[in-house]
């Protein structure tokens, strides 16, 4: 007979099991999803409308998957070891971005990395307690793995050209499928084309196809199956060709020094095998780079079948002999080593010998591809890469400007940081010459601006003890217990390491990857009770899901409502292209702003569309409306530049220059390399000194005389400046000084008598062709500085007199001036 209590048993841990797998499932796809929306925190334009979308229904997913793991897994949450005491911990990093909304320089950018920080929390606390379960480790790791290998094809797919064809199934997915191709799968710069998939920016997939290329490296040695070990093996040339082809120097550099540090980690047998494949898998690599790159080349200018089939069947070719080989080895070589290696590895120091000399070789192998003619073998555009890598490189000189920069951030908001988006807001008030980078290109660096010392402090005290205590668990672990949550350590490391050069983890499906990656090693702890916080498994579970479950309720209730803000915003820009009523433009924008009152695109189009009103029919309140609406917004995004310039467009379609001029001067040290808005100080200063001086008000007109002759000086010094910068270092935008500005920076010295000032400022302006009139006109103003000063250049006087035969009487009517 059977034992119903058995039954019954058995029954409820089959329900169980199946709940747990659905779940796991669920994480998966949306792992899945998340992965063809690798949204950035911020854009190179500065517009953040494109990529707000997908962030908030990333934080509404992982609120809806947080609250299923707490129906799930209730009884498993508990508060009695130093793992469970790591999910109260994570809550400190949103908590951190929540403190520094206090101080930050854009609300909106701040309050999205608040919501950001929320979904890796949520990410790390399902990844600690699900990726505990053997089942549900293995369901995600296989997850993790399957995407990465999608995300090397649909690249790959883009680079033979063929973009069209993944692009009508990508466009489901994502939003950013434009005209039927994914945008900038394949990217261009002064480098020539770039291979960057999914990314859109060649060096994060860089750092992503690093931590896979280990991932493969990894499956290939620990797995069982022949097809598996095969498979694994047959990825690693398809990754490092992509490697190969996003031309990224930070991933090469970067690449050996976590390959040596994951190599400490392994067993002598396990390391020479990593090496064995990774080399052979890069000399194949290598062997077919120059004809998979000149394919891509011309299959990206004119798309052609045979050329599409003829790289694939190389780059194919290639791989499957790879896979054959790593199986071979795999299944005849592997074995042996182990045995043969087994009593060396039972030395405390045998797992450094192996990299230690993995660094001699590899400093070999860098000497001979970038100093002999080895690198020939190579494509041009990966060569001349190659060649470039030296710390005189004007993207090196750059990082470096960055991070100095990034410190004078600090010293101004050290405590609580200034917020999400702290870079992107305030760079130009800091930065050293006129780049443009709204990214730092350091994440630590980046997270220290945003969060300030506090923050950062927490934050790496979190993560560094994740590693301690990972390596401590690992050290003393079984070789299973090893292998189980390996991948984890591999995909957090790379991540990480390449982000110290780049703005990697602004990419918050990577920051995803992070999250759900401590989560996993956070797992493979040890388990060590904390008997001083011993709290009753009811009390902890009840108390702590109240507070995460309320939180998180908070955070989805935010994120639908900016959902339904961004398609507000979104609306009003599709209504706008199709009608000019301005009660169909305005409805969505009034839904978005009063959502996010001061959300900067929404703003900007409702003050335009008042602005365009007021223009037509010259009612006052459409004005107002205007002018009230740019400076709330702007109180809390003060450094938006467009809000200010829209700002000064409206005084000056009302007739004030004065608080147009006002505005320009209050917010030019926020734009201290903006030769524009030093132009518009020198031009208008001038403009208004003038009409000061016809109405008698002299000391006003020095008022604006100084500030705009101050904005000139601070031009020049600025040039002098930029003579400073190292050899190498691209200076980034213009800079120079205009003829109309020397003119009227000369006009003011010499109007308020400062004629050395006068003449040395015009005297920048002297030309050898004088037919122009602007020129001629400096150089009368100079002549008359000069012959004010008991000087004379007779030289420029008789070049004037061939052009102007009344030369002579203008200077001496400008000598005459009275001010």
């Amino acid at each position: 007979m059977s034992n119903p209590v058995y039954g019954k048993k058995a029954a409820a841990s089959r329900k169980g099991d199946t709940r747990s797998v659905l779940f796991w499932v669920l994480i998966s796809g949306i792992i899945l999803f998340l992965a063809w929306t690798p949204f950035q925190t911020a854009l190179f334009n500065g517009q953040i409308l494109v990529f707000e979308k997908p962030i908030f229904w990333a934080s509404i997913l992982s609120c809806l998957l947080l609250f299923l793991w707490i129906a799930n897994s209730f009884k498993s949450i508990q508060l009695k070891d130093q793992r469970d005491w790591l999910a109260v911990g994570v809550l400190l990093l949103p908590l951190t971005y929540i403190l520094s909304l206090t101080s930050a320089a854009s609300h909106v950018l701040a309050m999205n990395m608040v919501i950001i920080n929320c979904i890796y929390a949520i990410m790390f606390i399902i990844g600690l307690y699900v990726l505990r379960d053997k089942l549900g480790n293995r369901i995600i790791q296989s997850t993790i793995m399957a995407v990465a290998y999608l995300i090397v094809g649909f690249g790959l797919l883009h680079w033979f050209g063929q973009g069209r064809t993944v692009g009508a199934i990508a466009k489901w997915f994502s939003n950013t499928v434009l005209n039927g191709t994914y945008t900038y799968a394949v990217m261009t710069d002064s480098n020539g084309l770039r291979l960057t998939s999914v990314f859109q920016y060649a060096n994060t997939y860089a750092a992503f196809l690093m931590a896979f290329l280990f991932a493969a490296v990894f499956f290939v040695t620990t797995s069982r199956k022949w097809y598996s070990q095969a498979f694994h093996s047959f990825m690693l040339v398809p990754i490092i060709v992509s490697l190969l082809l996003t031309l990224s120097r930070g991933g090469l550099v970067m690449l050996p020094v976590v390959f040596i540090l994951l190599l400490l980690f392994l067993k002598p047998a396990k390391q020479l095998l990593w090496i064995l494949y990774c080399g052979i898998a890069g000399v194949a690599s290598l062997i077919i780079s120059k004809p998979v790159t000149e394919l891509g080349l011309s299959l990206n200018e004119a798309f052609s079948s045979s050329g599409a089939l003829k790289g694939w069947g190389i780059l194919l070719v290639t791989s499957a002999i790879v896979g054959l080989l790593g199986w071979v080895i795999q299944s005849l070589i592997a074995p042996k080593l182990e045995k043969a290696l087994s009593n060396w590895s039972i030395k405390k120091t045998s797992n450094l010998w192996i990299p230690l000399g993995s660094v001699i070789i590899g400093g070999l192998l860098i000497i001979l591809f970038m100093g002999t003619g080895l690198k020939n073998i190579l494509p041009q555009s990966i060569s001349v890469r190659l060649e470039n890598i030296n710390f005189n490189q004007h993207s090196v000189l750059e990082r470096f400007t960055f991070y100095k920069d990034a410190m004078k951030v600090l010293a101004d908001y050290p405590i609580i940081g200034a917020g999400g988006g702290a870079w992107a807001s305030l760079y130009e008030q800091y930065q050293n010459n006129p780049y443009t980078s709204r990214q730092a290109h350091n994440f630590f660096l980046q997270y220290l601006i945003e969060v300030g010392i506090v923050g950062f402090v927490i934050f790496m005290s979190f993560i560094l003890y994740i590693f301690f205590k990972y390596i401590r668990g690992y050290i003393k672990g079984s070789k299973d217990e090893r292998h189980s949550h390996f991948l984890y350590l591999i995909i957090v490391l790379s991540i990480l390491i390449h982000s110290i050069l780049d703005f990697n983890m602004s990419y918050v499906f990577m920051g995803i990857l992070v999250f759900l990656g401590l989560g996993g090693m956070a797992a493979a702890m040890e388990h060590r009770p904390v008997n001083k916080w011993n709290v009753k498994d009811s009390t902890a579970r009840g108390a702590y899901s109240a507070v995460v479950g309320l939180s998180a309720v908070l955070v989805l209730i935010t994120s639908i409502r900016y959902v339904q803000a961004a398609d507000a915003a979104a609306e009003a820009r599709r209504v706008i292209q199709v009608s000019t009523s301005y009660e169909e433009i305005k409805a969505p924008l009034d839904k978005d702003l009063s959502i996010r009152s001061s959300h900067p695109d929404s703003v900007l189009l409702l003050s335009s569309l008042y602005q365009t009103v007021y223009q037509q029919n010259q009612d006052e309140g459409f004005y107002n409306a205007s002018v009230d609406l740019l400076n709330k917004a702007l109180e809390d995004e003060p450094y938006n530049k467009l809000m200010l310039r829209s700002l000064m467009k409206l005084y000056e379609i009302k007739q004030q220059p004065e608080q147009a001029y006002e505005v320009l001067i209050q917010n030019a040290q926020k734009f201290n390399w903006d030769i524009e808005w030093y132009k518009d100080i020198i031009l208008q200063g001038y403009e208004l000194g003038m009409k000061a001086l016809g109405t008698g008000e002299t000391s006003k007109k020095d008022e604006y005389f100084m500030k705009a002759t101050d904005a000139f000086s601070k031009v020049q010094k600025g040039i002098q400046h930029l003579k400073t910068l190292p050899e190498g270092q691209l200076q980034g935008n213009p800079f120079e000084i205009t003829p109309d500005m020397i003119l009227h920076a000369g006009k003011m010295y010499y109007m308020m008598n400062q004629l050395e000032q006068a003449a040395n400022a015009l005297k920048i302006g002297i030309q050898e062709d004088l037919t122009q009139s602007s020129n001629q006109e400096i150089a009368r103003w100079y002549l008359a500085s000069l012959q004010k000063q008991g000087q004379s250049d007779e030289v420029l006087l008789e070049k004037l007199k061939q052009v102007d035969p009344n030369a002579q009487h203008n200077i001496k009517q400008l000598i005459d001036l009275q001010f």
